[in-house]
């Protein structure tokens, strides 16, 4: 009976899935601009091989960089990573690409790779090539390269000299030239392990033969908050966002340009949310901007200290949702340029379409007819009638024609009290004015 059991036992292992599974290697790759947008993918793939009981990650790196601070992220979680992790070079780790790489806890090349060239730049303007940053920026990023050269007991000399060209070391790099490592270069200076074709062959040196590949990719919200975060596309939400809400403002009721306004700020804020750039802080001074200019619009007369106070709290805001953990003084002021461009920008937008928009047929259909009722007709008493306006017309307000208090809106232009005005039409239930120019004429009051 025992011999019997015992048999079950044998048969029942050697029938088990875990006895002869193959061991599972993720795969992920790190390709195009390294951007805050893949830094969560990354701790990802890293979380599921390690709860899945992975033999490795591999990431197969080919790029010519991005953002640092992407970079620093994805290397402070592989430094951290609670399973084996190789960095398969696949033709080129420039910039960033080299951090992560070189944070790896096995660096493996393909054929004809090249690895370096990390130099820190700020992007230029439009059209212009990228311009050099200060000596305490080069200083940081070296020694990013440094510590994570050392970490992985890599030659730290050879990672500084990838990033600050006055590192000179002798017989590899001469002083005022940037460190670039071919394969055959990165094994001889021991830098990269060793050099395979594939993955496969990689991990088969490693001693992961046999193994079963999980490739993994970024899933669509991964996509989306990448591309929700491009620099180019963050710019154009906030220029719709601050254009919607000033176009919102100027006009009465909640419509088109206010939900087009709301809802570009929310893309923004969501997407630099999931990255980790933005936070409660964030968060709360941008309402508390919003709800100081909507005071300053709607209660206080004029445009003065709480108006002043959104706008700086607003840009606060927004720079901040879009600079990381050490961000360098050129990075902060170029995402401050960039924020205050995208409100210009959204403020030239607005008196355009402010001055121009309400003399089309469809601007005033969108502006002041939209919603509107059946005319009535003791409005239609005001027609042609002339008054002053009692407040501020942006473009709702009171005006006082013949002695009465009307509420009336204008063609879309801001008119300022005791301008004398006009009744142009009644639009519905809405009594259009504009500002009389030739103050010649007689008023009626």
């Amino acid at each position: 009976m025992m011999r019997f059991l015992k048999g079950l036992m044998v048969a029942a292992a050697l029938a088990s899935p875990c006895a002869s599974a193959a061991p599972l290697v993720y795969v992920a790759p790190i390709e195009g601009i390294i951007d805050l947008g893949l830094a969560p993918f990354v701790q990802r793939v890293l979380d599921e091989a390690a709860a899945a009981g992975a033999a490795a990650v591999v990431l197969e790196v080919n790029t010519f960089g991005g953002r640092v601070d992407a970079a620093v992220q994805i290397r402070d979680a592989l430094l951290g990573a609670k399973v084996p992790t190789v960095a398969y070079v696949n033709r080129r780790a420039i910039s960033a690409g080299a951090l992560i790489s070189l944070a790896a806890q096995h660096l493996v090349m393909a054929p004809g790779s090249t690895l370096g060239a990390a130099t820190p730049v700020m992007a230029g303007q439009p059209g212009g090539g990228a311009q050099a940053v200060s000596e305490k920026t080069v200083s940081y990023v070296r020694k990013e390269f440094r510590a994570t050269a050392e970490s992985r007991k890599r030659p730290p000399l050879i990672a500084e000299a990838m990033v600050d060209a006055d590192v000179a070391i002798r017989g590899v790099i001469e002083k005022g030239k940037l460190l670039t490592l071919t394969t055959d270069e990165a094994l001889k200076h021991k830098v990269a392990d060793f050099s395979a074709d594939s993955v496969q062959a990689a991990l088969e040196r490693l001693g992961i033969a046999n193994a079963e590949l999980k490739p993994l990719s970024l899933n669509w919200a991964e996509n989306v908050v990448r591309f929700l975060t491009h620099p180019v596309l963050s710019s154009l939400l906030v220029t719709l966002g601050m254009l919607g809400i000033i176009i919102e403002l100027r006009t009465p009721g909640f419509g088109v340009a206010g939900a087009i306004g709301v809802g570009s700020l929310a893309a923004f804020f969501w997407g630099h949310w999931l990255v980790q750039l933005a936070g409660w802080g964030e968060l709360l001074l941008a309402l508390g901007g919003v709800a100081l200019l909507l005071l300053e619009f709607f209660v206080i007369p004029g445009f003065g200290f709480a108006g002043i106070l959104g706008i700086l709290a607003l840009l606060a805001a927004l720079v901040m949702s879009v600079v990381g953990s050490g961000a360098t003084p050129e990075f902060f002021m170029l995402a401050a340029g960039r924020i205050v461009l995208s409100l210009l920008a959204a403020l030239l937008a607005s008196f355009l379409l402010l001055r121009f928009m309400p003399r089309t047929p469809f601007g005033r259909r969108l502006i002041l007819d939209t919603g509107l009722g059946p005319v009535e007709e003791d409005d239609l008493r005001w027609l042609g009638k002339r008054g002053r306006a009692s407040s501020p017309l942006r473009p709702a307000g009171i005006a006082e024609i013949e002695g009465a208090r009307v509420d009336v809106v204008s063609e879309g232009e801001l008119i300022e009290p005791g301008t004398p005005v006009e009744v142009m039409r009644v639009d519905g239930n809405r009594i259009v004015v504009r500002q009389i120019t030739n103050t010649n004429q007689k008023e009626e009051t």
